[in-house]
């Protein structure tokens, strides 16, 4: 029978859920389990598509094209699996499947309630993500905070679903939070009894209370909170800050998290062998070597919002024994303050994004980047903005742009396709998920790569004008990589650049922490190569 462990979250959010719930998948598959993650969102979007980066952080795409919160790349980071359509839930997507079926007459005329129908949809979707993907052990982040009014039927559906099933096969593991007073330097303990509290009153005792903290708890302090939380000692564990969102796997081993959960379930489990995940969390730790690299975006304040970016250069930098430090750059600043902003770094990263806001910005740092001989990426737009800088500098077209921006454009360089007709719909209407692309030989890309043909994940509505491409492979601009029927225009690169590359797709959702992404790998070696 398959073992299902929930993880709930109390005071605050933001401590961390998502991480602690890739730690325990991670854990369990090193012992030998069968694992799979699940996270549920409580909104009413159907997926996180529509969403601003500046509430949610990045839109994560996973290979069969769902649109999810950041949280999923924790999951497929910690696991090194491909997650999809059975890992993610909304209460969008549950109400919506709930009232199609009634307005189909499934219910047989019923009064369609919270509870049962809703309830008995989350508990279908649940079990329904063991039987996609064979797992033996489930576990579920259940976002938001305990107490939450949208969390209510998620919490319900957890107590039926123990109720429903033998003892062993469900586990609680509950994350809370410890602050420390300034005025007295304690750690506190009534906020985590108080989301106990909440959590009780939802008919669910928690198995596990995972204590996030800033300092290490004293003994006493866990006596407390197992005697206040109703919980045994040895299940309270100690979640204290750390350098790197990585040691918390290591962090959980040491408490012992993983041998008391499998005990909880009654299951058996390996020695665990977490010697490749500790060989990158010491070379994280221990760089030989710094490199800088600046990203150009539009949200760059909230790091979040390009945050599998930002890991796919840590895991690059980790394989190169180099730590990569990175400078935020605001692109509409580098439209007030020119080449100046962008002095300094031996790269330049360009992400996708939406909208107008900072384009030249962007473009600017493009055309920089390859005047300049710097290192480039350009991911999506960045590759898009690599195209029209190019347009603009090298084919004297100074009124180059995508139609997204300047729909008069004299030459519409990045476009809508005609197959692709009009759009007016903004959720689930891109290009999204894991295409093929066949790699032109010798190329950059094909060394980079050392593959002929690659499949990467996408998210874009716009594309490359395939009635330009002679033109700009003329004049230096490759397109290095096509869509297998030829039509589509995957990647670019300068022929006159020791490393200049657009990509269409998103090369930083495929990176993990052992095994680095190619392109990430050769970016950050080339940034290397040229100093600074």
């Amino acid at each position: 029978m398959p073992k299902y462990v929930f993880v709930t979250g109390g005071v605050v959010s933001g401590l961390g859920k998502g991480v602690l719930t890739a730690s325990l998948g991670c854990l369990l598959q090193a012992r030998g389990r069968r694992v799979t993650l699940m996270k549920i969102d409580p909104y009413l979007n159907v997926d996180a598509g529509t969403m601003n980066p500046y509430e949610h952080g990045e839109v994560f795409v996973t290979r069969d094209g769902l649109e999810t919160d950041l949280d999923i790349g924790h999951y497929e980071r910690f696991l090194g699996q491909d997650l999809g359509e059975p890992n993610y839930l909304t209460t969008g997507r549950v109400y919506r499947d709930v009232i199609a079926r009634e307005r189909n007459g499934d219910y047989l005329g019923h009064t369609v309630q919270v509870i049962p129908h809703i309830t008995d949809e989350i508990k279908r979707r649940i079990r329904g993500a063991v039987e996609a993907t064979g797992a033996d052990v489930v576990a579920v982040e259940v976002g938001g905070t305990v107490g939450d009014i949208e969390g209510l039927p998620y919490l319900e559906a957890m107590r039926q679903l123990r109720d429903e099933l033998p003892r062993s096969d469900v586990a609680v593991v509950h994350l809370s939070y410890l602050p420390l007073l300034s005025t007295t330097g304690e750690l506190k303990t009534k906020p985590t009894q108080h989301s106990v509290k909440e959590l009780r009153t939802a008919g669910i005792q928690p198995d596990f209370i995972v204590a996030r903290c800033p300092t290490a708890i004293p003994p006493g302090l866990r006596d407390k909170i197992a005697l206040f939380c109703d919980v045994p000692r040895g299940h309270v564990i100690a979640a204290q800050d750390l350098p790197t969102i990585y040691g918390v796997p290591l962090a959980m081993r040491e408490e012992g998290l993983d041998t008391k959960l499998l005990a909880r379930l009654g299951l058996e489990g390996g020695d665990g062998d977490l010697a490749a995940w500790e060989g990158f969390v010491g070379r994280l730790a221990n760089p030989e070597r710094t490199v800088r690299i600046g990203i150009v975006g539009k949200y760059v304040e909230l790091h979040d919002a390009y945050l599998s970016i930002l890991e796919a250069l840590h895991h690059a930098g980790a394989a190169l024994a180099t730590r990569v430090e990175v400078g935020w750059i605001p692109s509409d600043r580098v439209e007030g303050e020119g080449e100046r902003a962008l002095d300094g770094f031996a790269g330049i990263l360009v992400p996708g994004g939406f909208g107008e806001r900072g384009i030249e910005g962007k473009v600017l740092a493009a055309s920089y980047a390859r005047r300049a001989g710097i290192p480039y990426l350009g991911i999506c737009l960045g590759m898009q903005v690599a195209t029209i800088a190019f347009a603009r500098d090298a084919l004297g077209w100074k009124r180059a742009n995508s139609t997204e921006f300047d729909p008069q454009t004299p030459h519409p360089v990045i476009d809508l396709l005609p197959e692709q007709g009009g759009v007016t719909a903004k959720g689930g209407t891109m290009r999204r998920g894991e295409y093929r692309a066949e790699v032109v030989p010798g190329t950059l890309l094909h060394r980079v790569y050392g593959a002929r043909e690659v499949g990467e994940r996408h998210r874009h509505r716009y594309e490359f004008n395939p009635r330009y491409r002679e033109a700009f492979s003329s004049a230096g601009l490759l397109p290095s990589a096509l869509s297998p029927d030829g039509l589509l225009v995957e990647a670019v690169e300068a022929t006159d650049h020791a490393w200049y590359v657009g990509v269409q797709y998103h090369p930083e959702f495929r990176s993990r922490p052992l095994s680095p992404h190619p392109l990430f790998v050769g970016f950050v070696r080339a940034c290397l190569d040229r100093g600074g």
